[in-house]
């Protein structure tokens, strides 16, 4: 069995690669990275690092022009990055999604990584949403309802020849980094900021997220 991981070079997508690797074989493993317009390249950088650090075969695809016309605040171009937590952002949104949320990014991944899971012999999507980001609305396209059906979708539209996992739909982002933590995980190669600096800003509502985690498990590094 092989399997493609949607890897953004952050922290739960290469938790979610590690984990591939220890269950199926770094030979077996394939790596998906996107462009999809956003600010910076730091993080595709990193998550060319994660895959050379498990000797996986890493693809990638550009799918910006997709999202030209949004004004989601992760686009290069556009109005700048908040420098808050992911509360007190939902705070002011009224239940709408918060600013960095790309319009159905995950879905469009999710459709593309199937695409390419299938052309590169893989059974298995592997896709490392968890409950904080879906938590408030912030990111409707990592709640575990948008998983199930995404999932459904892609059993239905593969004849069942794929299927989508993502073991980390109901974890926070604490208890992810406890897994990989046990798995001996890079972290300091992974980048999660949203800004494109030469270190991360630490202001950014995944930056204060990710320090939160890394604390919680003894873990200190940004």
């Amino acid at each position: 069995m092989k399997a493609l991981v949607l890897s953004s070079g952050g922290v739960d997508s290469t938790t979610l690669l590690a984990m591939a690797c220890e269950r199926f074989g770094a030979e077996n493993v394939v790596a998906m990275s996107i462009y999809y317009g956003q600010k910076h390249s730091r993080e595709l950088e990193a998550a060319d690092k994660v895959a050379k650090y498990y000797g996986v075969r890493h693809i990638s695809s550009d799918l910006s022009e997709i999202f030209a016309a949004s004004d989601c605040t992760l686009l290069k171009g556009r109005g700048d990055i908040p420098h808050e937590s992911y509360a007190e952002q939902l705070a002011q949104t009224n239940g709408s999604p918060v600013s960095t949320y790309v319009p159905f990014r995950n879905g469009l991944f999710l459709s593309a990584a199937a695409s390419a899971a299938l052309s590169e012999g893989c059974g298995v999507l592997m896709y490392g949403a968890h409950a904080d980001d879906a938590a408030g609305n912030a990111y409707p396209d990592c709640s575990e309802e948008f998983v199930n059906a995404m999932a459904r979708a892609i059993s239905l539209g593969t004849g069942g020849e794929l299927t989508l996992e993502a073991p980390f739909v109901n974890l926070n982002k604490t208890e992810v980094v406890k897994r990989g933590k046990a798995l001996g995980v890079p972290y300091e190669i992974t980048w999660s900021c949203y800004e494109g600096g030469d270190e991360p800003c630490g202001k950014c509502a995944t930056c204060l997220d990710r320090i939160r985690a890394f604390r919680a498990n003894g873990i200190m590094i940004n």
